[in-house]
C-alpha cells in the first residue's frame, strides 16, 4: 500500500502519516520503537509521542505540528505512537479531522492477558490500590459518565478512563469499527501481538507494505513467546474475563481485514 502524501521541500516540516493507535500493554511500544527505526522514516521529536488526539488536545494544531521534523533527504514519512487513541472516544474524529490521509496501525493481545498485565502496570506506577479482582469490580462505577464527560469537554481528564478500564480496553471490535468508520477500513491495519513477537520479521514485513515503505528488518528484533500469558491470575478470574470476552471476540473475527485470534486456556 502505498499511501498520498503531499510533495514537502527540504526544510518543511513533515506531516505525519502514520499512528501507531493502541492497545495499552499490546505491544505498540515495541512496534513503535520498530517503525521508528526504519531508515526512511523521520520520527517524532516528541519521543513516543504528542497525545495530541487525546490529553493534549486543547493545545492546538500548530503545537501538534511542531512536534515534527523537518523534510530531509531520504525520510518518507514520520509519526508518532499513543495506545489510547484508540480508546479515548473523541480521538478517532479529532484524527480524521486533522489528518485526512493517516494511515492507523493498532497491535490487539488476548484481552485476558491484556487486562492483567494493565493492571499489573498501573500498580506498579502507583496509579491503582485495588487488587485484580476488586479493580474488575469497581471499573463500571469507576467508569460511570466518564466517555459523556470526554466527549462533551475537551479539556477534560479522566483518570479513570485512561488508567483504570482493564475490561472496557479489550471491547477491540467497537474500537476497530470506530477507527474505520472515521478514516476508512483500507486505512487501518490491525497486528496481532502474539504473532509480532513470535515472528516480527513476517509481522513487520506486513507494516511496511502498509506504510509503503522497502523492506527493512530491525538489528534488535528479539523473537518472543510467552507460554503462559496469564502469568498468576487466579484461575476463576481467566474462566470469568474468557467468558466475558466471548461475544467481544466473536465480534472482532466477523470484520473484514482483521485476522486475530487468541485460544482459550485451560486455567491453571
Amino acid at each position: 500500500m502505498s499511501p498520498l502524501r503531499p510533495i514537502l521541500r527540504r526544510g518543511e516540516r513533515m506531516v505525519p502519516g502514520y499512528l501507531v493507535v493502541g492497545t495499552k500493554r499490546g505491544g505498540s511500544t515495541s512496534l513503535a520503537d520498530w517503525i521508528a527505526g526504519h531508515p526512511e522514516v523521520s520520527p517524532c521529536l516528541s519521543e513516543k509521542g504528542t497525545h495530541y488526539f487525546d490529553v493534549n488536545w486543547t493545545k492546538g494544531e500548530a503545537w501538534f505540528r511542531s512536534a515534527y521534523p523537518k523534510q530531509a533527504p531520504g525520510k518518507r514519512i514520520t509519526g508518532e505512537a499513543s495506545p489510547y487513541y484508540m480508546f479515548h472516544p473523541e480521538a478517532p474524529a479529532r484524527i480524521a479531522r486533522t489528518l485526512p490521509e493517516v494511515l492507523l496501525i493498532t497491535c490487539l493481545r488476548d484481552p485476558v492477558a491484556r487486562a492483567w498485565s494493565h493492571h499489573a502496570y498501573e500498580v506498579a506506577k502507583g496509579r491503582e490500590t485495588l487488587g485484580f479482582e476488586e479493580a474488575l469490580d469497581a471499573e463500571p462505577d469507576r467508569l460511570a459518565g466518564e466517555e459523556g464527560r470526554l466527549r462533551s469537554d475537551p479539556g477534560y481528564q479522566s483518570p479513570h478512563w485512561r488508567y483504570h478500564a482493564y475490561q472496557r480496553r479489550g471491547h477491540y471490535a467497537a474500537q476497530i469499527l470506530e477507527l474505520q468508520r472515521h478514516v476508512g477500513a483500507e486505512r487501518v491495519l490491525v497486528v496481532q501481538s502474539e504473532r509480532l513477537f513470535a515472528d516480527p520479521k513476517g509481522q513487520l514485513a506486513k507494516v511496511w507494505d502498509f506504510l509503503g515503505l522497502s523492506p527493512f528488518v530491525p538489528d534488535d528484533l528479539q523473537p518472543q513467546n510467552a507460554n503462559r500469558p496469564y502469568g498468576s491470575m487466579p484461575p476463576h478470574l481467566i474462566t470469568r474475563l474468557q467468558t466475558y470476552y466471548r461475544p467481544h471476540n466473536a465480534l472482532l473475527s466477523t470484520i473484514e481485514g482483521v485476522d486475530v485470534s487468541w485460544p482459550e486456556h485451560e486455567p491453571n
